[in-house]
């Protein structure tokens, strides 16, 4: 056993062929080895090498993948189980998964995991774990994994194996012997849009080979996560596994779908389905295999419907969120779905949101700077520290200054490059002026002055967000969030041309909405066309899907008239209703709407889809009476929120 810091392990290994020599000339080979570590570490390529070096020397091995989300072998979404040849792994048995998250679904896991190992007798059985190692579901799973092998060897392998993390105490618990193995320089995490590149095409060399049929879903019990059935577009792409009469399970996709039938790709021998099972496995809209974001039932032409997911919709290419709900600090979160971006409407409080999601903002729309529309920026502040790059901040007159003083308040003797950095864009009415606001810096640095327009305050190739200012008795931003318009791929088409999915897709559809027409594309098998070209043959067109974002404005006919014109025939209206219209004096008073006058404007304006919110704490106990005097006003779609 080693000393100090290292006391945990038994022995410790400078790089991966040193543990292999080790475990090689052990006088018994271990029985079963558990490889664990994080992403990117080299564990598949540990076990294969190790695989290779003790069949050398006589020793049968087998190799269980528990990694669904980035499988050595076997086909991704599911646990499998490879005996090793001289040609490398050779898959003996699968059980499916239906997920990418060995994290999220830990439990299916340990199950696939039990039934696979059982079947290993005499062979060294060397298991390749997922690389999720922080948090409790790193913890959950080193312990879980641990307990359902009962490993005579752990190799915990990492670029600094003895940096832990909150791991330290699990792995010194574990009643086995504890190898440290330093990873080799060559390893690396590989970035998301490689690991869906590769995953996607393992997958792709798996389901292109299976049988078509046509299944029955009211014959089928269907299990998981699945999606609504009145919604068949959902259902296209996902992973799936059936369970047949005679109790086994294949995996699959579902490769079409209507109310009441899909069809699947599936192994020719499987027999007659009796259960279906689907999580959140499925292609995007590029057709690369990723984890699906939950389906959200929204309400489109009813009165009230309530939806199980909490504040939210999916519009088009983005999904919107209103992270507090419906009492909390306003925040609107829209993620642009496929590009790893979001934008955030006002900023509250923002602690429940994802440090990645915070590393990925682009763009704060602030309506204006009181208490709980701007208290969340010092966490926004914090977690920006050395990452994403500078954030742009929009605002009504004074907003450099906001940010400025919230910035200047703390104290940034050690940050050097790693200074969060603001531009912030301050809208008049007749034009914008631009500020430069960086964490230790004097500021705000003023940079430009532009006409205002037509309200355009972030124009991109496939996006816009124009901003009115209303009435508060303090200037106040109203946002629009405007697509230029989506282009859907004919996959009829797509089929006919013996082309597969892949991110020129993405590059086709972003330059045709752009305009770039004669912009080149190179397809999967070489070939290269104009965007004209393509388009003509692949691409339909439909219109953009706005979502408009208002709150905090008092109901005078000039707000209604500027926020009506904003919201004209806009998808999603996201309109504050704090008040019932027998607290109206309160309202006058505080400068804020009337339920009744929020379902009036989105009346008026004819939005498909009212999301009402920042509703007042008095009625906690009872919103549904604020939702109730929205509709009476508005005859269109109100989707309520929990």
């Amino acid at each position: 056993m080693l000393g100090g810091m290292e006391a945990i392990f038994d022995e410790r290994f400078d790089d991966p062929d040193s543990a292999v020599a080790a475990l090689a000339a052990a006088a018994q080979v271990p029985r079963r080895v558990l490889i664990a570590g994080p992403m990117g570490a080299g564990k598949s390529t540990l076990a294969g090498t190790a695989a290779d070096v003790l069949v050398e020397r006589g020793h049968g091995v087998c190799c269980l993948g528990a990694d669904p989300g980035t499988p050595a072998f076997g086909p991704p979404g599911a646990v499998s189980l490879a005996a090793r040849t001289t040609g490398g792994w050779s898959v003996e048995a699968s059980r499916p998964l239906c997920t990418l998250d060995a994290a999220r679904f830990r439990l299916p896991l340990m199950d696939a995991v039990r039934a696979l190992a059982a079947g290993v007798d005499t062979a060294c059985l060397l298991v390749d774990a997922p690389g999720v190692v922080r948090g409790v579901a790193g913890a959950e799973l080193l312990v879980s994994l641990a307990g359902v092998l009962r490993p005579d060897l752990l190799v915990w392998l990492a670029p600094r194996p003895l940096d832990l993390g909150g791991l330290r105490e699990e792995i010194a618990a574990l009643q086995t012997r504890r190898w440290a193995v330093t990873a080799s320089a060559a390893a690396a995490r590989p970035a998301r849009s490689e690991r869906d590149r590769s995953r996607t095409a393992r997958w792709n060399g798996y389901v292109d080979e299976l049988p078509r049929r046509r299944m029955d879903l009211d014959g089928v019990a269907v299990l998981g996560t699945p999606p609504p059935r009145d919604a068949p577009d959902v259902w296209r792409g996902r992973m799936m596994a059936c369970r047949d009469d005679t109790g086994r399970d294949w995996l699959g996709e579902v490769t079409d779908a209507d109310a009441g039938a899909i069809e699947v790709a599936l192994p020719g021998e499987a027999g007659e389905p009796l259960a279906v099972t689907i999580r959140d496995a499925g292609r995007d809209g590029d057709g690369l295999l990723v984890s699906r974001a939950p389906v959200r039932e929204a309400s489109m032409t009813g009165t009230v419907e309530s939806a199980p997911q909490g504040p939210g919709a999916e519009v088009g290419q983005a999904s919107v969120s209103l992270v507090n709900g419906i009492f909390g600090d306003p925040l609107m979160h829209l993620r642009l779905r496929h590009r790893r971006r979001s934008l955030l409407f006002d900023l509250g409080e923002c602690n429940c949101l994802p440090t990645r999601v915070l590393h990925q903002v682009s763009d704060v729309f602030i309506s204006h700077a009181h208490a709980d529309h701007i208290g969340g920026f010092i966490a926004f502040l914090r977690a920006r520290i050395g990452f994403g790059g500078p954030c742009r901040i929009y605002g009504p007159p004074g907003m450099a200054w906001n940010i400025e003083g919230l910035v200047r308040g703390i104290h940034w003797d050690r940050i050097g490059e790693a200074a969060p950095e603001f531009p912030v864009t301050e809208v008049y009415a007749s034009h914008l002026k631009r500020f430069r606001v960086r964490a230790g810096r004097p500021g705000p640095e003023p940079l430009d002055t532009m006409p205002a327009g037509d309200g355009t305050v972030l124009g991109e190739d496939d996006f816009r967000v124009r901003a009115v200012t209303l009435d508060h008795g303090t200037p106040v931003l109203a946002f629009a969030f405007e697509p230029r318009g989506q282009a859907n791929v004919r996959k009829e088409c797509l089929a006919a041309m013996a082309l597969r999915p892949g991110p020129w897709l993405t590059q086709l559809k972003r330059a045709w909405m752009a305009g770039r027409h004669d912009e080149s594309i190179t397809l999967p098998d070489g070939e290269v066309r104009t965007v004209r070209a393509l388009a003509a043959e692949l691409l339909v067109a439909s219109p953009g899907r706005p979502v408009v974002y208002a709150t905090d404005f008092a109901d005078t006919p000039a707000n209604r008239d500027a926020l009506t014109a904003l919201a004209r025939g806009a998808h999603t209206l996201v309109c504050e209703s704090p008040f019932l219209a027998r607290d109206g004096e309160q309202a006058r008073y505080t400068g804020h709407l009337t339920a009744r006058a929020c379902g009036e404007i989105a009346a008026a304006a004819g939005v498909k889809q009212l999301l009402p919110f920042h509703f007042s704490p008095r009625y906690e106990a009872d919103p549904d009476a604020v939702y109730a005097e929205v509709a009476r006003a508005c005859p269109g779609s109100i989707t309520v929120r929990r």
